[in-house]
């Protein structure tokens, strides 16, 4: 017996291939350091024959045959779920070198799949467990049921943390607007001084005083507010939410307190023998979704824009072929763009882009990549600068744009940054740079994020940038770049819409009462590599939308889907029902307005408290529908209890882990309405999902009278 280190051909049906393997121990080293991956990440870069996308003036009409006549089931997996044509190319060219990707481990995780954990009905909180339930084993070892087990699990594996990580970044934010006011030589700077008075003024801040002060104030009272305990209400509650949501809440006991309390609060619920009632685990659900809203996704979006600017409508490019082989391309990736919008000022000053020209490349250019990359898109004070070179795609596709050879630097703080990367940027020679302690990569560089420091970190990072290109130039590093891009209208927001409907909300509602536009539909959140999904599920529910005239608002890495099938241009409007087809064609837009990230949701919830405002209604009255038709991770998860607390319908698929409780089912989707609330529904089907969605819009003009 040998314990040599070599490569053997595998016999797993899903890698074909010579992949990284130790001989005796199978496929791949199961380790994502990069230093312990022997083989081939020294091999020569191997492409090989591929099924080409189709050639990029005939991909939208592709894309859309491709739902319809395609099985999105087992069958032909990935390719039949792959729309993004840069993804279906660069996918073959990785699954052909043996590599790890995504989709590939989607499917071998699937052979192996726990049905107790689908379901909810897995507990690993105690020494006595794992326990596992079943009908003939009714409980756990503790004594618990499956109906505390899955309302359980769903606070504390899902809502708690996607709470806590908006709060968190909300947090982040307004620590940076302090350092813009504190340390004026950061780099930072106030670009949206209205924005800030506005939301000040709100808040009951004194805005006579020097805007300085104003926003060192408004900084300090979110921080103090989210530090405040659960028992203690929310000032930003009070000050941003709507008056009988806010009534509704109190109600039922779920006005909440301090952010960071709130999530304190809830785990402590979760501990072994402590909370046993299922409906309180779901209420707390909800409680927390309203605090993910004002001191998380709302709070932050304020914050950003009075660093960044408002979002401005405006055309901008899409996909991987924006990547430029003689360019020096440096990637932000992440949820949270406050170093990037530094690093993307400096890289636009006409010395940095002279250093890249005397190493050989033709400039440098930043691009944006998953939720970053689509709210750096957006704003007004980004968008526009020079070394801006447009937004790369969503989530699944990060390992394929490190394949591409072409990416000189990669830099990430938090969220969507996926664990094989250290391997891709070992084998594709790609700088990787780690931009806040939240996050660590193995063998990856660190820039602490010190907002107070932003613009000497952007001037270390830019610096390895130069010199990732100038190694990659020395080693003649094989490059492919598929040649796709997309044109795409961007920038919508609360403030951008309704300027652009001539600073009232008329003309919209007038829309609605018409019939013209039936109602509202939001299609948020992640793709996944699931079966039946992979941006397809996002496109058959979008076009069903729009063709029966329901107007679509986007976020996340769902706008990266709207944006490579072409929905977010204004020809789109050829694809709808005739009375949203006029409103788009007068109004010069597309059926699909892009908000930006997934963390641009809290735009969207104000956009409809505006709406709902007008109206003289209360949210839950809206013709509105909430969709999250391939959601991933635990954010989104607490983006729906959001949108439950608002008193909105939530779509979500896949299935959550909580089918193993028919009274969390029964709650999630049934009671919380009766109380006033909204509710989950869950469908698969994309054909049957539009028509709920549809059912549901038109109840809701019947009980408004339209």
């Amino acid at each position: 017996m040998t314990d040599k280190k070599e490569l053997i051909n595998s016999t797993d049906a899903v890698s074909k291939g010579d992949v990284e393997s130790v001989l005796e121990k199978g496929d791949a080293s199961g380790t994502n350091n990069p230093d312990s991956h022997f083989d081939v990440h020294a091999n020569k870069r191997k492409y090989y024959d591929i099924e080409k996308s189709p050639q990029p003036e005939d991909v939208f009409r592709w894309q859309r045959e491709h739902i319809k006549t395609k099985d999105q089931d087992k069958a032909g997996y990935p390719l039949n779920v792959i729309i993004d044509p840069a993804m279906r190319e660069m996918y073959q060219h990785v699954h052909e070198q043996g590599l790890t990707n995504v989709f590939d481990r989607w499917a071998q995780q699937e052979t192996i799949r726990c049905g107790f954990c689908k379901q909810g009905l897995s507990c690993q909180l105690c020494a006595q467990g794992p326990c596992r339930i079943s009908p003939k084993v009714p409980r756990g070892a503790c004594g618990v049921d499956a109906h505390v087990m899955v309302s359980r699990n769903f606070v504390y594996r899902h809502v708690t943390i996607g709470t806590a990580a908006n709060i968190f970044h909300a947090m982040q934010a307004a620590r940076t607007l302090k350092s813009a006011v504190q340390s004026p030589e950061s780099g930072l700077k106030i670009r949206d001084k209205d924005k800030l008075l506005k939301y000040a003024e709100m808040a009951g801040i004194n805005t006579a005083n020097d805007v300085s002060q104003v926003a060192l104030d408004f900084a300090n009272w979110v921080l103090e507010d989210m530090g405040k305990p659960y028992y203690e209400e929310s000032a930003m509650v009070q000050a941003f939410a709507p008056a009988k949501r806010k009534e509704l809440w109190r109600k039922l006991g779920i006005f909440p307190g301090g952010g960071n309390s709130e999530v304190s609060f809830a785990q402590t619920k979760c501990m072994t023998n402590l909370n046993a009632d299922p409906v309180d685990f779901l209420l707390t659900s909800v409680r927390l979704g309203v605090i993910n809203e004002y001191q998380g996704l709302f709070a932050l979006d304020i914050l950003q824009e009075i660093l960044m600017g408002t979002q401005k409508i405006a055309m901008k490019k899409q996909n991987m072929g924006l990547l430029k082989a003689n360019m020096v391309n440096v990637i932000t990736n992440g949820h949270m763009p406050l170093t990037a919008h530094v690093v993307m000022e400096i890289a636009s000053l006409p010395e940095w882009q002279e250093k890249a020209k005397k190493l050989g490349a033709d400039g440098i250019q930043i691009l944006g990549h998953v939720c970053e990359g689509q709210q750096l898109i957006n704003y007004e004070g980004t968008q526009n600068m020079s070394a801006y070179g447009g937004q790369e795609g969503e989530w699944l596709s990060e390992e394929y744009l490190f394949a591409t050879g072409a990416v000189d630097l990669f830099m990430f703080d938090y969220n969507c940054t996926i664990p094989t990367l250290p391997l891709y940027a070992k084998r594709f020679g790609t700088k990787m740079v780690s931009t806040h302690e939240v996050i660590r990569l193995p063998g990856t560089e660190v820039v602490e994020f010190k907002p107070e420091r932003m613009k000497e970190q952007a001037e270390k990072i830019l610096q390895m940038a130069l010199d990732a290109f100038k190694q990659r130039k020395a080693e003649n590093r094989e490059i492919y770049i598929p040649p796709y891009t997309t044109d795409c209208m961007i920038g919508f927001s609360t403030e951008s819409v309704k300027a652009a409907l001539g600073g009232t909300w008329d003309p919209l509602l007038d829309a609605i009462k018409k019939g013209s536009i039936r109602g509202i539909a939001t299609i948020v959140g992640c793709t996944t590599a699931v079966y039946g999904q992979g941006g397809s599920n996002i496109l058959a529910i979008t076009k069903g939308l729009i063709e029966k005239d329901i107007l679509v608002l986007s976020g996340g890495c769902t706008s990266a889907v709207m944006q490579y099938t072409g929905l977010c241009l204004p020809s789109a409007a050829e694809e709808c029902g005739p009375g949203l087809k006029a409103v788009c064609k007068a109004l010069g837009i597309p059926p699909v307005l892009s908000y930006g990230a997934c963390v641009d949701i809290g735009k969207m919830t104000h956009t409809a408290k505006e709406l709902a405002d007008v109206l003289g209604v209360d949210t839950n009255m809206l013709p509105l529908v909430i969709g999250a038709p391939e959601y991933l991770e635990q954010k989104a998860v607490a983006d729906a209890c959001t949108a439950i607390a608002l008193g909105w319908l939530v779509h979500v698929a896949p299935v959550p882990s909580v089918t193993g409780s028919d009274v969390v089912v029964k709650t999630l989707t049934e009671t919380t309405e009766t109380l006033g609330l909204g509710k989950l529904m869950v469908e698969l089907s994309a054909e049957k999902t539009v028509q709920v969605y549809i059912d549901h819009i038109e109840k809701k003009r019947k009980n408004l009278g339209i």
